[in-house]
């Protein structure tokens, strides 16, 4: 089997991932909907073993039979970089491959929030963006990224794994790390990296409470820090920060993280009607009421907080889906899936009615 070529497909058809498994044929993710490539005929075993030989490098085996699974990058010139998965299941190897284009798409064609522009020149602070797995979180990182870098010297480590957007230095200094290549964990790379003189990091997922910890040390110690997590709203996220750490820590943490926190920025990715996918993202900024809630632990009224702060530039997910529905970018029945309180979402449907 030729991978070149069924990656060069999955980048005609716009497919965001291609699903290589025994004993189904190959599988491309186009608009979030899986779609079978019938014509391929069901993968072997030996299939999908020749594919990796074809894409890893003899280190990265070492890897792979060492820790049973690996993420690296894989790039054919001209046509577009790829981060790779593969992992073992039933005795069989499982490949899946996404795709990261060559060019980094704009604050504006990707239709983040206005007010990440001012957020990404914060001289120092903590920016997390959040959200299940596929929904963009690498793009969006890459784009404010990219915005700094076009309009201010500043110099950036960034800890990713692999490394997916690739950066030319234009008015910053961009030093990138990889995983295994490079470094052997986010935290040990990340404590190392204060000592390179960076102004701005950012760390493609905080895992754990030693990379937490440090993340929010450098923030404290006046460094600019962005990274990803997994979760599906900003209260949740507060929540997931503090909770990582021992009992007897969460107060300092509390008190820590409401000093250094900027801005959360959770989002999904949904079916626009026009065709492709959208964005909808919740907004949190720290003002100094969001603080207050997160010292006293009243995470629970933090989302009632951000309903009426709209003009700080915050709004909740149900705002946001809400108005993607009411702009007819995707359908109510998508929007409402999507929502994680359909009460909440109801009652902006109503508002945005009568006020229509």
């Amino acid at each position: 089997m030729d991978i070149t070529q069924l990656l060069k497909q999955m980048v005609e058809e716009g497919a965001s991932d291609l699903h290589l498994k025994v004993p189904n044929p190959p599988v491309l993710r186009i608009n979030g909907v899986l779609v079978p490539q019938e014509k391929q005929g069901a993968l072997s075993a030996g299939d999908i073993q020749a594919v990796l030989e074809q894409v890893i490098s003899p280190e990265q085996r070492s890897v792979f039979e060492r820790e049973r699974e690996l993420d690296f990058a894989y790039s054919i010139p001209g046509v577009s970089r790829f981060r790779v998965n593969v992992l073992q299941q039933r005795g069989t190897l499982s490949l899946a491959f996404r795709l990261v284009p060559f060019k980094i798409p704009s604050m504006e064609e990707l239709g983040l929030p206005a007010v990440c522009k001012k957020l990404i020149m914060m001289p120092r602070g903590l920016i997390l963006v959040t959200g299940p797995t596929g929904s963009g979180k690498s793009t969006t990182l890459a784009a404010m990224l990219n915005h700094l870098n076009e309009n201010t010297r500043r110099t950036v480590i960034t800890i990713e794994d692999p490394i997916e957007f690739l950066y030319k230095d234009d008015r910053c200094f961009i030093s990138q790390r990889d995983l295994w290549d490079d470094t052997r964990s986010f935290s040990n790379a990340l404590k190392h990296a204060l000592r390179h003189d960076p102004e701005v990091l950012v760390i493609g997922e905080l895992r754990d409470l030693d990379t937490i910890s440090t993340a929010i040390m450098a923030a404290e110690t006046g460094h600019l820090v962005l990274g990803t997590l997994h979760t599906i709203d900003a209260a949740q996220t507060v929540d997931r920060i503090i909770d990582i750490f021992p009992h007897d820590q969460q107060r300092q943490i509390r008190m820590q993280l409401a000093q250094v926190l900027e801005a959360v920025l959770c989002q999904v990715l949904l079916p626009r009607i026009s065709g492709g996918r959208v964005a909808a993202f919740e907004v949190l900024i720290a003002t100094s009421a969001i603080r207050k809630l997160i010292r006293e632990e009243k995470i629970m009224e933090i989302a009632g907080n951000m309903e009426l702060c709209g003009q700080e530039g915050m709004q909740t997910m149900d705002q946001a889906l809400v108005n993607l529905a009411k702009n007819q970018l995707v359908t109510l029945e998508n929007a409402q899936a999507k929502s994680s309180n359909h009460v909440r979402f109801n009652k902006f449907l109503q508002y945005s009615k009568e006020e229509a």
